[in-house]
């Protein structure tokens, strides 16, 4: 009897392809977005140490003092005035990417925010069907800490 029953729960719900897609693309753009901020994160320490590097050569007392600044994988002197230059052109440009990241971000926010209630509709009838399936949630996997209940 319990087996019936199952069979017919299982009948019940159907995840569709569209479905599965929408579950898929909404997995990806989250994934993504959390590359993207470990990105973002990264950048701003960059930009962190460049302003760390600005200041210090402010403090320095020798006008005449040649320093070196990386470039690749060498290092070349310049003036402190030419090193200041080249250090602020450097944190324009990483601002610029960290901005241009974190528009990035905020564009694949708009997309899940679209998506989410489709999703929830779609990953809510993925977990019926594999309780019913399984007999409980799945204990292991991509989704396994997000299948123990659905939220909605």
């Amino acid at each position: 009897m319990a087996a019936t029953m199952k069979k017919a729960a299982a009948e019940d719900v159907n995840v569709t392809f569209e479905d599965q897609q929408k579950i898929n693309k909404f997995a990806r753009n989250t994934s993504r977005i959390t590359e993207l901020k470990e990105e973002i994160e990264v950048k701003k320490k960059q930009l962190q140490n460049l302003e760390d590097a600005c200041e210090d050569i402010m403090l320095a007392d020798d006008d005449c003092l040649m320093i070196p600044y990386q470039i690749g994988d060498v290092f070349i002197s310049h003036s402190q005035e030419e090193t200041q230059e080249m250090l602020e052109e450097a944190k324009k440009n990483l601002q610029e990417e960290i901005a241009a990241l974190e528009s990035r971000v905020e564009s694949i926010q708009r997309v899940l925010a679209d998506l989410k209630p489709q999703y929830v509709v779609a990953y809510f009838q993925l977990w019926v069907l594999l309780v019913v399936a399984c007999g409980t949630p799945p204990q292991h996997g991509p989704m396994s800490s997000a299948m123990s209940a659905p939220r909605i």
